[in-house]
Formats: structure tokens, sequence, C-alpha cells
């Protein structure tokens, strides 16, 4: 299998797979069955599956607000421009009315998004000509500025949600993007370590759901365990919620995920477990185990990396253990499940 930054490339779809359960689905099996060269070539694939496959259900519309001089009324007339037409001795209306348009935002990031892919050299030249075919299906819609989109402000409802598992797509493919110093113009990165950290919380979350339902896999707000004679204080104190809790009977398993390219802090040469983590882990515990039954463990799950050493820890501190251990998204996936399939074992 080719790999891409360490990772094999057909790891990086089941992780997708796993995280956008659309990705299951029939129209998408025979990726995984696929050798791709570059993980662009990969989402180049899967946003022409998803794509195309929308443009049969039709593409998404919204009432876009629109302002036109026409002979006829309609909507509502503007009244201060009609004027200015009849001053211009024009026999027109000035009219503000809604029209329904296929030229909204996620329509936009779809086609920026192909057209990215058609200027990037990690795309096949099958790919591209794939993609070339969808694009006349666009021609009424614009492209967007990348550095104007907001990510996590996007609403979907019934007629618009097959667009989630598409619009996370796209972010993975044009998010990562980096400015040349041509203006106007970009170049790929293949992933930035905040995209993979996302990636993977999602998808060690879903394999959970999918394959252990009696473990109620889910993130969580950890309240904390303070005097609430106090009340003042608590309005300043930030909101602690946990990647994944896995339930098993009275029992807990805080995991929280990292993604690094560097997964240790070396001082003076000397490895150590990055700090905040080991922080932030233990005052999950805590707060969560508030009546210090010990049912409550923890777990910083860090993506292996290159370097020789990597963490590995079990400690119990006070009637809590807490652990570090490490998964590697390099090998078979038969042995990164066999791997998650430990870590239940709490």
């Amino acid at each position: 299998m080719t790999k891409d930054k360490t990772i094999f490339i057909r790891n990086i779809y089941y992780m997708l797979a796993y995280a956008f359960t659309e990705l299951r689905k029939n129209n998408y099996a025979n990726i995984a069955k696929e050798n791709f060269e570059h993980v662009h070539d990969l989402l180049a694939e899967i946003l022409y599956k998803g794509v195309s496959a929308q443009l049969k259900r039709g593409l998404h519309r919204e009432y876009v607000a629109r302002r036109d001089c026409m002979p006829v009324m309609r909507g509502r007339l503007d009244i201060r421009g009609t004027i200015t037409e009849r001053v211009r001795c024009r026999n027109m209306l000035s009219c503000e009315y809604d029209d329904l348009s296929e030229d909204n935002i996620f329509n936009r990031i779809m086609k920026t998004t192909m057209t990215t892919l058609l200027h990037t050299d990690n795309v096949s030249a099958t790919r591209k000509a794939q993609l070339r075919q969808l694009m006349p299906f666009f021609s009424d819609v614009d492209e967007i500025d990348i550095r104007t989109i907001c990510w996590d402000n996007f609403t979907y409802r019934r007629s618009n949600r097959a667009y989630r598992m598409l619009m996370n797509i796209c972010y993975f493919i044009i998010g990562g993007q980096l400015m040349t110093t041509e203006a106007g113009t970009y170049r790929m990165a293949v992933f930035t370590d905040m995209q993979m950290s996302r990636l993977f919380e999602r998808f060690v979350l879903e394999y959970y759901r999918k394959h252990h339902k009696e473990l109620s896999a889910s993130p969580d707000r950890i309240d904390w365990d303070i005097n609430m004679k106090e009340p003042c204080m608590i309005e300043y104190l930030p909101v602690m919620k946990s990647d994944i809790i896995l339930h098993k009977g009275e029992r807990n398993l805080i995991i929280d995920t990292k993604y690094y390219g560097r997964a240790m802090q070396y001082h003076f040469d000397r490895p150590s477990i990055h700090s905040g983590n080991l922080y932030q882990i233990y005052t999950y515990v805590k707060n969560r185990d508030a009546n210090h039954t010990g049912n409550v463990s923890g777990l910083l799950l860090y993506a292996k990396t290159d370097e020789e050493t990597t963490p590995d820890l079990l400690a119990t501190f006070g009637d809590n253990r807490i652990m570090v251990k490490t998964l590697d998204l390099n090998q078979d996936f038969k042995t990164i499940s066999a791997q998650l399939e430990q870590l239940t074992e709490f």
C-alpha cells in the first residue's frame, strides 16, 4: 500500500469511512479496492462519486435576494430605484425579489474544490477528466475565496443533509491550502495537524460506536468537582468536554486523542509526555470521579509518529488509572482494529 506522510492511504480512507458513514454506502464501496499514489487522488475519487450522486438528486437550491429592473412587477417594488429609472426616462420598475438559486455556499465550495483539484499535480489525469465532466453542471455557480469560508457555521437541514459529508471532504482538500508567493494562487498541503487531529478523534469515536454499541461511546461534558456554595467561581472555569467516554457498567474510560507531528516533548534531549496533555487527562479523570470510587480511568491516545520513542505509560494516581498509548496507523487495518480492541479492556 502506498504511504502519504507515513500513513497508508488506504487507512486514511478507512478513517474517513468511519468518520463519515456515507462512505460505507454502495456507491463508494469500490474505492477501498483501488490503489492510490497520493492522498489527494483518493479524495478526488471520493468527491467525484459524491458530487455525481448529488447531481442525480439535484443540486441544493436556496432563495437568494436579488434586485433588478424589469418592465413588469416582481416581488417588492423599490421606490427609490424606480424613481431613478423614471428620471432617466426609462419605463422600468426596480424590483427586489427572492430567486431560488443553485449559487449558494455549499455548491460554491464544491466547485472551488473541484477547480483546486484540477490544478493539483498529485491528482491523476483520469480523475481530473472525471471532474471536468462535472464542471458544466456548475455553470451558474460562482467560486468562493477559501479564506472567507467559516467551516463551523454550516446549517444542515433535511433538504441539504447529504452535503455534510461532501463539505467535510472539501474541508480536507482545501482547508489546508497555503498561499504561495504568487498573488492569487495556492499550493496544496497534504493534511494539517489540525485536520488530522479532527479525523483521528472522529475515527476512534465512530469505531467504538459501530463495533461496541454496549460501550455507549460519546463525547461528554465533565463537571468541575468544586464547592457549589461559591457560584461566582464556576463562571470563570473553562468547560471540560472529553473527546470520547466509554461506559462499561459502573466503569468509565475517558479517551483524549492526540495527533502531533511529534508525540513527545524534549528537554535536553530527554523525551517526556506533553505535560499539558497529562494534566488535562488527570483533571478530567479526577473531576469525573468526584466520589473517589476508582471506577474512572483515563487514556491519552496518540497517533504513532516516526519518532524512536513513543508514549507508553500505565500509572495509578490515587484510585484512578491513567494510561498513555499510541495507535500505529502505519499498518494493515486489521492490526489497527486489534489495537483498538485491546483498549476496551478497562
